[in-house]
């Protein structure tokens, strides 16, 4: 019994150590149980991507549960040219925008539906954030400040602000993310870290590393969600 104890955990530290391109072999192989490794790996990366698109966090947890399936089913286009975070990254980012899209869509056939404004302040007050207990964690003020100024930033600095400094992409990586030039990318973050200066001043540095953080409990509800998809796929 002792020694099946140990080889389980040689077995599991094997897998640990696994690069994301190995994984991906393996579970194009059939060994689909191993794709739960790939999204525990990429979990924050994904949430702050999603969450510089759709404010809403229902509505982030809902992109990063798809943009998941959608990267399993289509496990066979990646290709090992770029890294498969940014592979996910852009599958997310896609599933992001066709969200807010569809919820702009589907809020002016409520208005149009009504014949007024008010279907529109009702649509709303219905998809106002919830203040989960992960939110009750974030214990310093400076934390709230900056995801405020974030937030507050015009989308085309808001992604690429959570992209680079926030979730520490390069450059390239973003701007493969995002379908931009390197020079672009240069630019949005210039003008996105001098929006937010004014709110947060000198203090953004030691603060962005933490803020819009994926907490366990909703890491473990985005993967069991996924893996039951993929099981009935």
């Amino acid at each position: 019994m002792g020694m099946g104890i140990l080889e389980s955990a040689a077995a599991a530290l094997e897998i640990s150590s696994l690069t994301d391109a190995e994984i991906v072999k393996r579970v194009r192989a059939g060994d689909r149980a191993l794709f739960e490794i790939l999204m525990r790996r990429h979990n924050q990366r994904l949430y702050r991507a999603a969450r510089a698109v759709v404010k809403d966090e229902r509505d982030v947890e809902d992109v990063m549960q798809q943009a998941y399936i959608n990267a399993f089913t289509h496990l066979h286009q990646f290709e090992e040219r770029s890294q498969f975070s940014t592979w996910l990254t852009r599958i997310v980012l896609n599933e992001a925008f066709g969200r807010r899209q569809r919820l702009l869509v589907e809020s002016k056939a409520m208005v149009a539906l009504n014949g007024d404004e008010s279907s529109g302040e009702l649509m709303e007050s219905i998809r106002s954030p919830l203040v989960g207990p992960e939110h009750q964690a974030y214990a310093r003020e400076l934390r709230d400040v900056l995801e405020e100024a974030v937030d507050a930033l015009p989308e085309t600095y808001r992604t690429v602000f959570m992209l680079r400094d926030v979730e520490g992409l390069s450059t390239a990586e973003t701007g493969e993310g995002l379908g931009l030039g390197e020079e672009a990318v240069k630019t949005r973050l210039h003008r996105a870290r001098a929006m937010i200066r004014r709110s947060v001043s000198s203090r953004i540095g030691e603060a962005a590393a933490g803020a819009f953080q994926f907490q366990a409990p909703r890491c473990d509800r985005v993967v069991a969600f996924v893996l039951d998809a993929i099981s009935k796929s």
